[in-house]
Formats: structure tokens, C-alpha cells, sequence
């Protein structure tokens, strides 16, 4: 027994989760083709797999792929990484201007934790390269054949893992020289990454370099809302005399000290974002379908949660049936910590502790969704625990409806997310005037103190540049009112959060409302909490009764 223990002392268990790709490698390749018509002359973009996060002591978090490289792979294994190319690269079997470095086989390793894949098995996912993770170290050294080298911004978030090796019979614990920790070691070091190094100086500096006499002013101000961020940039002798030398020559000689100051570097780690960004904002045909089928997943959740909900539930009883639900259909996890508030706890935008034990005669509010292979839904109703709307809970509720109506009715493609988010702030404002809650349209603000909109995929908030809508994008319209304790209000008002959340496809005929199956006006509302549930019998005994 002694020894068991500390053997597994030792082992840390890791969760992978089953391969997550429904899409096709035909797929993935034309992903990466238009990644690569984006990337500057004579470039390399360099991407990782996503870290292992511990839980706690050995055990860690089911593992998750980092979204922009699942984008761009299908891939799911940790300890990865991608090299893409935008010219042409050689070996000795021809031209190649992709590479992937996948874990080697490890038939130990594998008991515990699952199959790795062969060389030969990932090269059926359509790769123009395969390789085992060494490899990454030597050809990653020579970057500086190439003007740029692309890579997303380091985190300080990544363990150096473990492995076992066998000598002399014995398996011994060893660090890991090719883990996710030493892929991005070896990228620093290839590019000279320095130890201190900014980001907004960084950026700072990127922007003195492409100033000229007919943009001083804009880049002044540029860097006036850096050093906001930063205040101790503010100190650095080239940003402070670039802010502050009154001739508007002064720009050719900051030009100078900031090209000698970024002499040694050819990294970028402003374009990728930016790529990524114009890339996965348009959603593919197939990736449409993902995500429909992640929204009606969660439709369904709501709904059943509609009909078997009463007053004498909890917030995590309740979690559980949306959550129950996902696993019916598949889906192997939520896109986000699920959100269940009960009436004060509504009014926390992203609260997740849900661990009220009795709901009583209170609005709940539900932001959950479900992830289908790697894609999020992101759907929210607000809902009586007893089945019928209060008068301030309706009269509230009906604000907050009327700005989703407008909105989603206003969501075509050339119409500006602030456009959207305007006409909903506006409704709000008026209601909460006609009902005395404020006096002018300005204080609204502190009731609905969030965004109207943002893009979903594989994040669920995934990235995009929030100009204006586009077909193909698929985006959330999430007004909403909350209301907490002690607010300059008739206190009638008080501990009523009320969202709405509804995930709309833009097509060039108009938006398509994805989660219109589940009702989200009160009649509608109250209609279906009045159907029977197929939970009703589901009743457990009373834990006090299982335990003597």
C-alpha cells in the first residue's frame, strides 16, 4: 500500500478529452490556405496547442484545445505546434509550407492517458508535414531568413511537465524536454525574446516606426491611450519626447532610436490576433451547422428546465437539468461556466457560484450553452420560479424584450454593432423613464451596464473586429435590466435581473433568430411552464436518509 502511494504521487492524471473534430481535413487545409494568403511576404506564423491546466495536487482539468489552433488543425492533443509558411519551404522530399509536431508514441504513457497518434495517422488529416515535437527546436532556429515571425503573445500560465523514461529496467521521472514549455522556450530563444519585454512599449514603438509627417497627431494620440494603460511608459525617453517635443520633426530622429531599439527582433505578435480575428468572425457553411446544432441542444435545455421548474428547486438542481440535457445530445461540455441566478444573484452579470438552495417565487436567470464539437452556444432566458410574471417583474421583462425584438429585427448585414447596441440602450432608457425608475436617459447606464452583442464559435465570446455585421457571422443579441438591492429606486424594483440572449445568424435576406425554438416573451413563457415535465417523477430520496 505504502508504495502505491507514492508512485501516484508522482503521476499526474490528465483528462483528455475524445478527439473533438466533426469537420473534415479538406476542411482544416482550406482553413489554413486563406490563413496563409493573409500573412505578410516572407513570413512564418508560429501556433501552440493549448496548456494543460492543473486542478489541484495531481489531478488536472479536462483538457481543452486552444481555440485558433483547433481552427486552423482539428487537432486536440496537447504539446503541439504549427508552423505555416507563406512561401515555400524544402526538404529533401520537395516543397512543403506547412508543419506539424505532434507527441511521439508512448505505449506507457498511453495506458493511462490514451492513444497518441502515429506520424503516419496525422498525416491523413491532410498535413503537408508531420513531425515529432524534437524536431520543432531545429527548425525553428533559422528565423532569421524571414522578415516576420508570428506568434500570439506569451502567457506566464504553463507548467514543465514530467515524463517517464526506462533505464536499467526502472521507469524513472524525467522533465519532459519536448513538452508544451519547452516548444515556446525554444521559439524565445529563436527569436531573441527579450526577458522584459513590454507589450505596449512594444506596440508603442510599432507605431513611431510607421508615423510620418501627415499622421503625427493620430499617433500622438495613439500613444497617449497606451500610456494610459501603462503609466510608467510615460517615463520612456523615446515615447516622452515624441509626446512632448513641440517640432514636428522630431518623429525621423524617434524613428531612428525606436529601428536600433527593435534592431535584433523580427517577432510579431500583433498580426496574428488580427488574422484570426478576420478569420473567424465569417463562419463556414460547416461550421453553421455546428453551431446550430449547439444552439438547439441548449433550446431543448431551456425548455425542459421551463416546464420542471417550481419554487422549491436550486440554482444547481437547475444547472444540472440544462446540463443533463447537453450530455443527452452529445455535446461533451458547456461553452462557459453555466450561469444560474436566482433573484439578487441575477443581477451579478457573471455569476456562476449557483449555489442558492431554494429558489422561491424569484426571477432566475439562465446564461448557458452548450459545446458541440468544439462549438459554443450561448442562449439566456429569464423565467419565474413559480410560473407567473410579477407586475414590476413583467413590466421590467417587457423592456428588455422589446430591445431584443428591435434589435435581432435591426441585425443585417452593413448595420455597425454600436448601430445595434444604441437602438437597444435607447429602449431601455425610455422604459425605465416611463416607469420613474431614473429621470434621465444617461442613468440607464447602471442598469444595463454591458454590450448588446459579440460573435460566437469556438469561444463564445470569439474574436472579430465589431465593424459591422457581415453574412455568415453568427452573433449574440443580449439586452438586459438588473436591479440590485439598494438602487436609487422604489425598492419594489429591487433584486430583479432580467437577460435576454438569443444567438442570430446574419444572411444577406436577413438575421435568422438560432434559438427562437425556446419562448422568450411572457405569454409564451408562462404557456410552457405550465406543461408537464418528464422530470416530475424524477424525485431521489432525501440525502439525510442515505446517510446514518
Amino acid at each position: 500500500m505504502k508504495s502505491s502511494i507514492i508512485f501516484f504521487t508522482f503521476l499526474s492524471f490528465t483528462f483528455l478529452a475524445a478527439q473533438h473534430s466533426k469537420l473534415s481535413p479538406e476542411h482544416y487545409k482550406e482553413q489554413r490556405d486563406a490563413f496563409r494568403n493573409l500573412l505578410p511576404e516572407n513570413s512564418v506564423a508560429v501556433l501552440f496547442s493549448a496548456p494543460i491546466r492543473n486542478r489541484a495536487n495531481d489531478v488536472d482539468y479536462v483538457y481543452h484545445q486552444d481555440p485558433n489552433f483547433f481552427y486552423l488543425t482539428g487537432w486536440h492533443q496537447p504539446h503541439s505546434a504549427l508552423m505555416i509558411y507563406k512561401n515555400p519551404q524544402r526538404d529533401g522530399a520537395g516543397q512543403y509550407r506547412e508543419k506539424i509536431y505532434v507527441p511521439e508514441r508512448d505505449a506507457y504513457m498511453e495506458m493511462w492517458y490514451g492513444k497518441r497518434y502515429s506520424l503516419s495517422d496525422v498525416k491523413k488529416l491532410g498535413f503537408e508535414r508531420v513531425a515529432e515535437r524534437a524536431e520543432f527546436k531545429n527548425d525553428i532556429t533559422p528565423t532569421e531568413q524571414f522578415d516576420k515571425v508570428l506568434f500570439f503573445e506569451f502567457k506566464n500560465d504553463i507548467r514543465n511537465q514530467t515524463m517517464y523514461v526506462l533505464k536499467n529496467g526502472q521507469r524513472l521521472k524525467v522533465e519532459d524536454p519536448n513538452d508544451l514549455f519547452d516548444l515556446k522556450a525554444n521559439l524565445r530563444a529563436a527569436v531573441n525574446f527579450p526577458q522584459d519585454f513590454n507589450k505596449l512599449r512594444h506596440s508603442a514603438y510599432q507605431e513611431i516606426m510607421e508615423a510620418d509627417e501627415n499622421n503625427i497627431e493620430e499617433v500622438r494620440e495613439i500613444l497617449q491611450s497606451i500610456v494610459a494603460r501603462d503609466s510608467m511608459l510615460s517615463q520612456d525617453n523615446i515615447i516622452n519626447k515624441f509626446l512632448n517635443e513641440p517640432t514636428q520633426n522630431y518623429y525621423k530622429e524617434a524613428q531612428r532610436q525606436t529601428a536600433f531599439a527593435l534592431r535584433n527582433y523580427n517577432f510579431d505578435i500583433e498580426t496574428l490576433p488580427m488574422i484570426m480575428a478576420d478569420m473567424r468572425e465569417i463562419k463556414s457553411k460547416d461550421e453553421i451547422q455546428l453551431l446550430k446544432k449547439a444552439v438547439a441542444i441548449s433550446v431543448v435545455g431551456q425548455i425542459e428546465v421551463m416546464k420542471a421548474m417550481h419554487p422549491g428547486m436550486s440554482e444547481r438542481e437547475i444547472q444540472g437539468i440544462h446540463e443533463f440535457v447537453y450530455r443527452k445530445y452529445g455535446a461533451a461540455d458547456e461553452g462557459y461556466p453555466s450561469i444560474v441566478g436566482a433573484g439578487e444573484n441575477g443581477c451579478i452579470l457573471h455569476y456562476i457560484e449557483n449555489d442558492e438552495e431554494e429558489i422561491e417565487n424569484q426571477l432566475v436567470l439562465m446564461d448557458l450553452g452548450a459545446e458541440y464539437y468544439g462549438y459554443t452556444a450561448d442562449v439566456t432566458r429569464t423565467i419565474p420560479a413559480n410560473g407567473v410574471f410579477s407586475p414590476e417583474q413583467r413590466a421590467l421583462y417587457q423592456i428588455v424584450y422589446d430591445a431584443q425584438e428591435a434589435a435581432i429585427n435591426a441585425s443585417k448585414a452593413g448595420t455597425s454593432f454600436g448601430e445595434l447596441y444604441y437602438l437597444s440602450y435607447d429602449i431601455v432608457a425610455k422604459g425605465l423613464m416611463e416607469l420613474k425608475i431614473i429621470e434621465d436617459p444617461s442613468e440607464a447606464r447602471s442598469y444595463y451596464p454591458h454590450g448588446l452583442s459579440h460573435h460566437i464559435g469556438l469561444d463564445v465570446h470569439d474574436p472579430g473586429n465589431y465593424g459591422v455585421l457581415a453574412p455568415n457571422m453568427v452573433v449574440t443579441i443580449e439586452p438586459g435590466i438588473y436591479i440590485p438591492a439598494n438602487s436609487p429606486c422604489d425598492s419594489k424594483w429591487w433584486n430583479i435581473g432580467i437577460r435576454i440572449e438569443d444567438d442570430v445568424l446574419i444572411t444577406p435576406l436577413g438575421p435568422e433568430n438560432l434559438s427562437a425554438g425556446v419562448p422568450r416573451d411572457v405569454e409564451g413563457i408562462e404557456t410552457l411552464m405550465r406543461e408537464d415535465s418528464v422530470l416530475k417523477e424524477f424525485i431521489l430520496p432525501e440525502l439525510e436518509t442515505l446517510v446514518q
